[in-house]
């Protein structure tokens, strides 16, 4: 089945379209257009990652999403229902990029707090409290005050609470922010048991590579537009970036003689031999053959295919460019 008719099967739970958002800044109230007419939806059950460098406009779409802020132009529902509203917010889970709290309250008081705005009972709050301290990794500092916890602590108090109603989605801004390597494992673990009880999951992150491990869809936003939304398989190049191939040590002469038949090769030397990185569009197979008939030893071959990174990073160049262009036609002569 197709992405397009499955998705056409499965239930649109997020879906905004043509979203604007302008701010009047500083003194001269000079207008910045923070995300300018985004469309998308977002499907039950799905992992929804959402990434872009700074200033991109990812914390004001989920804002907007949110109805923490009014949007410029645009719609937003969440289960069919309009943002703002307190159904479209009720079954919302939502971790923003900066939490604040009560820093003299204890995780099971921050917790239950949180619980009895969501208006649950007494014995269901419990249950909660006890279960997410003891998913996240705080059960042994839940008598401890937050103001004693540190960066990453917080982040994972964060994540609970806004878990503890039980959300169908579950809406995350940098949710490893802060984490070191195995807290930003758990995190992606409880995303995907999230993603496998039917949950919805979107958020934004940096750490590409942790995007890459986890979403099932993948949205590009520079300079506030979506420039590029889907499938990580329809987003990557499928085609051999670079060919890195391990060796045994290699004469310099020789190199240099393999550096003028096959363009744009490079060789990276270290103490167990060399590291040769051929290009995808020279022949791999001549390459080889080369290195058998000079009797190199040849350890390991790997293609290297693009990464999310190197889409991000494609696109951002390719938005930095556009702005400077259109910099440049607006500019007024002196």
């Amino acid at each position: 089945m197709s992405e397009s008719s499955a998705q056409a099967k499965s239930e649109a739970v997020i879906s905004i379209r043509k979203l604007s958002k302008t701010f009047s800044l500083g003194f001269r109230r000079k207008r910045v257009e923070a995300v300018s007419d985004c469309s998308f939806d977002v499907y039950r059950g799905e992992i929804f990652g959402l990434v872009g460098p700074n200033g991109a406009g990812k914390t004001t779409t989920i804002k907007c999403l949110m109805g923490l802020i009014a949007p410029t132009a645009g719609e937003i529902k969440v289960f069919g229902q309009p943002v703002p509203s307190r159904e479209s917010r009720r079954r919302i889970g939502y971790l923003p990029e900066i939490s604040y709290y009560y820093d003299y309250l204890k995780p099971e008081e921050i917790l239950d707090f949180y619980g009895r705005l969501y208006g649950l009972g007494s014995a269901e709050r419990k249950r909660q409290v006890d279960w997410l301290l003891e998913r996240v990794g705080l059960a042994d500092a839940r008598a401890k005050p937050l103001r004693k916890f540190s960066k990453g602590m917080l982040q994972r108090i964060g994540l609970a609470q806004a878990l503890i109603a039980n959300p169908d989605i579950v809406i995350l801004d940098e949710p490893q922010s802060g984490l070191d390597p195995l807290g930003r494992k758990e995190v992606a673990d409880i995303i995907h048991e999230l993603k496998q009880q039917g949950k919805t999951i979107f958020f934004s992150s940096h750490i590409l590579p942790d995007v890459e491990r986890v979403c099932d869809r993948v949205a590009v936003m520079i300079n506030g537009a979506l420039v590029d939304i889907g499938p990580l398989a329809s987003l990557l190049n499928p085609r051999t970036l670079v060919n890195e191939i391990a060796t045994s040590h290699v004469d310099v002469e020789l190199v240099e003689q393999w550096q003028l038949r096959f363009s744009g090769l490079k060789v990276l030397k270290h103490s167990e031999g060399n590291t040769f990185l051929l290009p995808g569009e020279c022949s791999l197979q001549s390459f080889l053959v080369t290195l058998v008939e000079a009797k190199v030893s040849i350890d390991s071959v790997s293609p290297r295919r693009e990464s999310l990174e190197d889409v991000f990073v494609r696109q951002a160049l390719a938005g930095q460019e556009a702005k400077q262009r259109d910099s440049k036609a607006n500019a007024v002569p002196l």
